[in-house]
């Protein structure tokens, strides 16, 4: 190295003392604490009522628009939780774990590392998406739209429609005409297969649009489920495909389970209808109508929508003149809408609220039957010709408002799913989890360093320095990166500690081999540094390529391995080959004679 050694020695001190300070927030732990809020409530309000519950609490703190509330242990955070439910109903009240890092190193941007679902406890879940509906429901649409081509082009259609078997059957006035429509269907629908029999086509959806379709559609469910959890802040959730057609989702840090499931949302969409003013007798309904009812009273509304959800791109809770509200911007559909407002200035708009659930009494394990429910939120008298921005107002309450503005933002889900597995993981297990972890660590680093030292003596206590300086580096790392800990990843740290202990054997055995040779102190060193540069490099970045190959292919704990890894051997590349040279040049400057064992 041609740097001067005062100048490596001040850049690595610099660099200690910075991963020092984004690695101490992991040592303060976390409190179990409960999340709390209401209309207009006060610190001295809430502070009254915890009182009167008779659990201890640490302290209350302010956290945006509610107060964090931090308890000595969980049997008080529980209690206070059912106490609270019982007695102030109107209150939300969630369960938490506040971080206990001091302010100056959270004003810095220190955090500790976030733990995964084994080492934090949490829920788990498993979906099972059902994807029958939406190709149902792509048929469905795909039948009009064949209808509506055969016409345009002059070809008479006797009677179209779907059946069970993925299928669209298209009746046509004689052969000629079924001729003339296979070869325009063809040409123009491309995922369907074609027979024809007489007069009649059958088209039936290929096997591969099929499982094109259910890839899209779980890679949509994914996506939304992903958005739902991440706008409510729940930190590291796992959102991941499980075999053909299943999701599951982990949520760390949850310890409810009614409220786990509140976050995943509903089966729910939302859609914007006109109110039809073709009739007020409730006993009669015209075509492309449907009554429903809202405030106890019965309102006609028009079947297809001028709006869905799936045109808007943001959506936030609010308090307007007319009560709780919901604004909103649109992007795909904002002309198609502007222009059916505009059309019907004075009239009203109705908001529907759609939702699917499992009708248990019909179905089965093999057979899901979903029934749908509609109820209307909000009717309203369209004033003007509405834009890409406005409000949905008069809601029922602040937290329907803020669920209503989650599910807009984070989209509706074109394909319903069930729950058919939950697993609660307890704060009890996750603690179990670390201690395994660390006490595995610590006797895995305490080995290490005995064998060092035992062997090579001085060398081995500078490599044991290092090797020191390699953990705590990669703590940081993590901690700066925000990742994830999981089981794996400790798996992970103690594999980096064996792969950094070799490359410090490596350097110690070349030193020695150059002593023998008769060289003195300080060209062994220099050239057993150098000798063993390349094959330290060619060993970690061979195992470097398969990290990445694990963090590319891989899911969930597979990931956290091998990012543990991976920022492991960069940290041990940089303490084993540079910052050990340092330490070793600057002891060299004190001591003639430097102790390398037998």
């Amino acid at each position: 190295m041609n740097t001067p050694l005062y100048i490596r020695n001040i850049f690595f001190s610099i660099l200690t003392l910075i991963a020092l300070l984004y690695s101490l927030p992991n040592f303060f732990g976390e409190s179990p604490a409960l999340e709390i809020s209401a209309q207009n409530m006060t610190k001295e309000t809430l502070m009254e009522t915890l009182q009167k519950s008779g659990f201890q609490f640490k302290s209350i703190q302010a956290k945006d628009q509610s107060w964090l509330v931090r308890y000595t242990d969980t049997e008080d955070q529980l209690g206070a939780q059912k106490w609270l439910s019982k007695n102030q109903p109107t209150w939300i009240v969630a369960l938490n774990l506040a971080n206990n890092t001091p302010q100056w190193l959270l004003n810095i941007g220190a955090t500790p590392m976030k733990l995964g679902l084994d080492l934090r406890g949490g829920v788990h879940f498993l979906l099972d998406v059902d994807i029958r509906p939406v190709i149902e429901g792509r048929i469905k649409g795909d039948s009009r739209e064949i209808g509506s081509t055969l016409r345009k082009n002059d070809i008479d259609v006797k009677r179209i429609y779907t059946n069970e078997t993925n299928g669209v059957i298209v009746t046509l006035i004689n052969n000629n005409a079924a001729i003339k429509a296979q070869s325009l269907i063809k040409t123009q629908f491309r995922d369907y297969d074609i027979t024809i029999k007489n007069s009649q086509l059958t088209l039936t959806l290929n096997p591969s649009a099929i499982e094109q379709q259910k890839k899209y559609t779980l890679e949509q469910t994914i996506q939304i489920l992903s958005n739902r959890v991440n706008e409510l802040g729940v930190s590291e959730a796992v959102v991941q495909q499980e075999g053909d057609s299943m999701v599951s989702v982990d949520l760390p840090g949850i310890q409810d389970t009614a409220k786990a499931k509140d976050l995943l949302g509903s089966n729910a969409q939302i859609t914007f209808q006109l109110v039809s003013n073709q009739t007020d007798d409730p006993n009669e309904r015209p075509f492309g109508t449907k009554w429903y009812t809202y405030n106890d009273r019965k309102v006609l509304l028009e079947e297809t929508p001028i709006l869905t959800g799936e045109s808007i791109t943001y959506a936030a809770s609010s308090i307007s003149d007319q009560g709780h509200a919901v604004l909103i911007r649109l992007a795909g559909g904002a002309s198609r809408f502007y222009r059916k407002t505009a059309e019907n200035v004075g009239n009203q708009l109705a908001v529907v609220y759609h939702e699917k659930f499992i009708d248990d009494r019909l179905s089965t394990e093999e057979n899901k039957i979903w029934r749908n429910t509609s109820r209307v939120i909000s009717v309203a008298t369209i004033n003007q010709a509405l834009g890409n921005s406005f409000e949905i107002n008069n809601l029922e309450s602040q937290p329907y408002a803020e669920k209503l503005a989650l599910l807009m933002r984070s989209g509706a889900l074109t394909a319903p799913y069930a729950i058919i597995e939950e697993t609660l993981i307890g704060p009890s297990l996750g603690k179990e989890n670390i201690a395994k972890g660390t006490y595995s660590l610590t006797m895995g680093f305490l080995l290490v360093v005995l064998f060092m030292t035992l062997y090579y003596v001085e060398f081995g206590i500078i490599a044991n320095i290092a090797l020191f300086l390699n953990l705590l580096y990669l703590l940081a790392l993590l901690s700066i990166l925000g990742s994830t800990l999981t089981l794996p990843g400790i798996a992970g740290i103690v594999l980096t500690v064996g792969m950094a202990v070799d490359a410090n054997v490596l350097i110690n055995e070349r030193i020695r081999e150059e002593l023998k040779k008769g060289l003195s102190l300080a060209m062994s060193i220099k050239a057993g540094y150098e000798k063993a540069f390349a094959t330290i490099v060619d060993a970690n970045v061979t195992t470097l390529i398969v990290a990445m190959i694990l963090f590319g292919l891989g899911s969930g704990s597979i990931k956290g391995f091998a990012i543990t890894l991976i920022l492991g051997l960069l940290s041990s590349m940089l303490t084993s080959i540079y910052i050990s040279r340092a330490i070793t040049d600057t002891y060299r400057k004190y001591r003639k004679h430097i102790h390398i064992g037998v």
